[in-house]
C-alpha cells in the first residue's frame, strides 16, 4: 500500500559530498548479456546483486552500462519481532547542512495512521557509513525546489472523522471485489473545505520557516472517498517543472468521474499542473487503468493503477512508471500486478497506452544521474534496479536483485521486503538505494526487519 513518509524531495543538490567506497574484493566484473526475449508475464529472479559485485552489462555483445554494487550498509534494526509496517517504507533525503537524512514507518499500514509522526529517523554527516537516531530541526528538512527559490513538502494530514464534516451526498460505492474496505465516493468540487485541496508545507525563498498551506484544486471529474468513517486527503507521487517554469505532479489515488457519469472505480493516475508556485492546481491530464488482459488475466479484480513515478526525459517528454495494484494484498487472490510505462510529449495532456515493462514492482522510483542514466528502483517479491540511457519503456536493462526470494513461492511474496525503496544522488554517476531487509540476521542470529542502504555507480559507455 501507500509509503506514509511518502514526501516530494529534490533529490539532487548542488555541492552534497561523495560517497566513494573501496570496492577492493572484486578483482574483475562479471559481464553479463542482456537477455534476449525476457518475460514481462512472469516473475523471475533477475542478475544477483545481493552482495559487493560488479557487472559489465551487454547488449547485442556491446558493453553499454559498467556497474559497482557497494556492501550492503546497516541503517537501523528492530530489535524485536515487528508486524507488518514497521520497520518498512524507507526513505533517504539531504538535509540543508549535507547530511544524509533516513526515514521509516514505525506504525500499521492503515488509513488511521495517516498523519501520525510514529516514524524512524537517523542522520548521517559521513555519507552513509554511520547513522545517528536523530530527528533533524524542521529548518534542516529540504524539500522539492522551485525556480524562485521556494522550497515545498506534501503533507498528509490526519483522517478527518466523517462525522464531524458537513458532506455532500454520497454518489456511489466500491464493492468487495477491488478491496476489503469500502470506499464511499464524493465529488471533490462539492466536499467541504479542509478536505477539498492539497496540504502543502512551503519554505519561501530566504525564510527559514515552513508554513503549511491548504492549496486549491480544479478537476470537476475528481472523486474523492471515505473509508472506516475516516476521510483522507493524500495526494502522493512526483513533481517536476516544465521547460516554462510551471509545475506538473502526477499523483494518486486518482478516482473520477467518466464521461458517461460513472465513477471509474478502479483508480488511475493524474497529473495537475500550477503556473502559481504551487497555490493552485489544475487538471493537465490523465492514466485511466488500461491493463494488459493477456499478460494479467486477473486485470478486472486489481485496484487500478498507483504509486507513479514520473520524470523529464532529455528529449522534453515525461515518462511514468506505474504499480498496477494488487487489491489487498493476496485478499482477494489477485497476487502482484505488472509494472507499466506511459510516455506523453504534451506535459501530461495526453498519454501513451501503458506498456508492462516488468512482471512486478511496487512504488516504482525514478532517478536521473548528471550523467544522464536513469535508475528504476522498485520491488516485491524482493528490491530491484533496472537502468536505461534514454528512459523510454523499452530501454531498461534486466533486473539487478539486491535480496535473495523465491519468485515461484508467491505465498511468501512478502517475506523478505515491502519492496519500497528510496534513491538519493551521491555524485554525477553514483547514487545511494534504501530498503528494507526482513530476513536480516543480528548478532544473536534471531532474524529481524533492517532499513539497508548501497551505493551504487554506473557508468555508460
Amino acid at each position: 500500500m501507500k509509503n506514509k513518509l511518502f514526501v516530494f524531495c529534490c533529490l539532487l543538490l548542488a555541492g552534497c559530498s561523495s560517497v566513494k567506497p573501496k570496492f577492493s574484493g572484486i578483482k574483475t566484473a562479471s559481464i553479463y548479456q542482456e537477455k534476449q526475449n525476457r518475460s514481462v508475464a512472469q516473475i523471475e529472479f533477475g542478475i544477483p546483486a545481493i552482495q559487493q559485485s560488479a557487472f559489465h552489462y551487454q547488449r547485442k555483445n556491446r558493453t553499454i552500462f559498467n556497474l559497482k554494487f557497494g556492501k550492503p550498509q546497516i541503517v537501523a534494526v528492530a530489535d524485536k519481532p515487528e508486524g507488518w509496517g514497521y520497520y518498512q517504507f524507507p526513505t533517504i533525503s539531504y538535509l540543508s547542512n549535507g547530511n544524509l537524512h533516513a526515514q521509516w514507518s514505525m506504525h500499521a499500514d492503515d488509513i488511521r495512521s495517516y498523519g501520525t509522526p510514529s516514524i524512524g529517523s537517523k542522520t548521517a554527516a559521513d555519507g552513509g557509513k554511520t547513522w545517528q537516531t536523530a530527528m533533524p530541526d524542521s529548518s534542516l528538512i529540504t524539500g522539492y525546489t522551485l525556480p524562485n527559490g521556494d522550497q515545498l513538502r506534501v503533507v498528509d494530514p490526519k483522517p478527518v472523522n466523517l462525522a464531524l464534516l458537513k458532506m455532500p451526498p454520497a454518489i456511489g460505492k466500491t464493492n468487495f471485489r477491488y478491496r476489503k474496505t469500502n470506499f464511499t465516493f464524493y465529488r471533490l468540487k462539492d466536499m467541504p473545505s479542509g478536505v477539498n485541496g492539497v496540504y502543502i508545507n512551503r519554505l519561501s525563498s530566504g525564510q527559514n520557516k515552513w508554513k503549511l498551506e491548504q492549496e486549491t484544486i480544479n478537476d470537476p471529474a475528481a472523486v474523492r472517498y471515505s473509508s472506516k468513517d475516516l476521510v483522507p486527503v493524500v495526494w502522493w507521487g512526483d513533481m517536476r517543472t516544465m521547460t516554462d517554469g510551471s509545475l506538473v505532479a502526477g499523483v494518486y489515488p486518482g478516482y473520477y468521474l467518466k464521461d458517461n457519469g460513472e465513477i471509474d472505480k478502479q483508480m488511475g493516475v493524474v497529473f495537475y499542473r500550477s503556473t502559481d508556485n504551487g497555490h493552485s492546481w489544475k487538471i493537465q491530464g490523465r492514466i485511466p487503468f488500461l491493463a494488459d488482459k493477456n499478460l494479467d488475466p486477473v486485470a478486472a479484480d486489481r485496484i487500478g493503477f498507483s504509486e507513479p513515478a514520473y520524470d523529464v526525459l532529455a528529449d522534453g517528454s515525461l515518462i511514468c512508471i506505474i504499480r498496477s495494484a494488487d487489491g489487498d494484498g493476496v485478499t482477494n487472490g489477485v497476487g502482484n500486478g505488472p509494472m507499466y510505462a506511459s510516455r506523453s510529449t504534451d506535459m501530461g495532456k495526453t498519454w501513451t497506452k501503458p506498456e508492462v515493462i516488468a512482471a512486478a514492482g511496487v512504488l516504482p522510483r525514478l532517478l536521473k544521474l548528471k550523467n544522464g542514466v536513469e535508475v528504476l528502483s522498485s520491488g516485491r517479491p524482493g528490491v530491484q534496479l533496472r537502468f536505461s540511457k534514454s528512459g523510454l519503456p523499452d530501454s531498461w536493462t534486466d533486473a539487478f536483485e539486491m535480496l535473495p526470494y523465491d519468485s515461484k513461492s508467491m505465498e511468501v511474496q512478502y517475506a523478505v521486503s515491502c519492496g519500497y525503496t528510496g534513491m538519493v544522488a551521491t555524485g554525477d554517476n553514483r547514487f545511494l538505494l534504501i530498503y528494507a531487509d526482513f530476513k536480516y540476521k543480528n548478532a544473536a542470529g534471531e532474524e529481524r526487519k533492517a532499513i539497508k542502504i548501497r551505493e551504487v555507480i554506473v557508468d555508460p559507455t
